[in-house]
């Protein structure tokens, strides 16, 4: 009986899996760009047409163990130093600028109530804006103008931005913590701010609402009481 020798294969590691050119071309474009690419950015760079989602999400899957990670943020993607082992890229020396107090609520009462007018805002902190509260906020690109409200006047809303969303490694504004959990993580002292500040969408139009309803009692007082004096005459 004759029996085959069978060789051993050296140890070798594929990096990655055997992509095709263009696939190739996908990888490279994201890689080599300085910000995250949404599909039709990528649609538009690489050499022939194919389904780039489903590549990306292969891609996504390749990387998925590896020590950088393909990730998607807000539709828009990017290469990313797996979660895992971000303290290795601690450096050991840091400059941190701590944001005014003013500047942090009113990040939070944007990110919480967006889209929201410069007038929404002060009314839920309570007082007027300092010099320069969200133009601060705007050039960290974190906030920017989100369109004009319908009413007259037709002030600037104010909406976060998919910057924001990466800063803070967010997927989404639902992934938001609340004002709890933001004091158990021992982020906020809950007890000196307004938990109104973290509210949602529905709080200013509670607010709205009110006031309407305000109106309207006021009108039927003001009928009512014209009614009785004619009726006395």
């Amino acid at each position: 009986m004759i029996k085959k020798k069978i060789s051993k294969k050296d140890n070798i590691i594929t990096f990655p899996a055997k992509l095709s050119s263009v696939e190739k071309e996908i990888e490279a474009i994201i890689f080599a760009a300085a910000e995250p690419l949404d599909i039709e950015t990528i649609e538009n760079k690489i050499s022939k047409k194919i389904d780039v989602e489903k590549v990306l999400l292969k891609l996504q899957n390749e990387y998925k163990e590896r020590g950088i990670n393909l990730v998607c943020i807000s539709k828009k993607w990017s290469f990313r130093t797996s979660s895992n082992l971000s303290s290795l890229m601690i450096q050991e020396k840091t400059v941190e600028k701590k944001l005014s107090k003013a500047a942090i609520e009113t990040l939070a009462i944007i990110v919480y109530h967006q889209p929201v007018t410069r007038a929404e805002i002060e009314e839920i902190r309570g007082v007027a804006f300092g010099t320069n509260t969200i133009e601060i906020l705007m050039e960290l690109n974190w906030v920017k103008p989100g369109g004009r409200k319908d009413v007259p006047g037709k002030p600037i809303l104010y909406v976060t931005t998919d910057d924001f969303l990466s800063h803070f490694n967010l997927q989404k504004l639902s992934d938001l913590p609340t004002v709890d959990e933001l004091g158990a993580a021992g982020l906020i002292d809950s007890a000196n701010i307004d938990n109104a500040i973290f509210g949602t969408g529905k709080f200013y139009k509670e607010k709205q609402d009110e006031k309407k309803e305000d109106i309207y009692s006021n009108i039927d007082e003001m009928l009512s009481s014209t009614l009785d004096k004619e009726e006395d005459k």
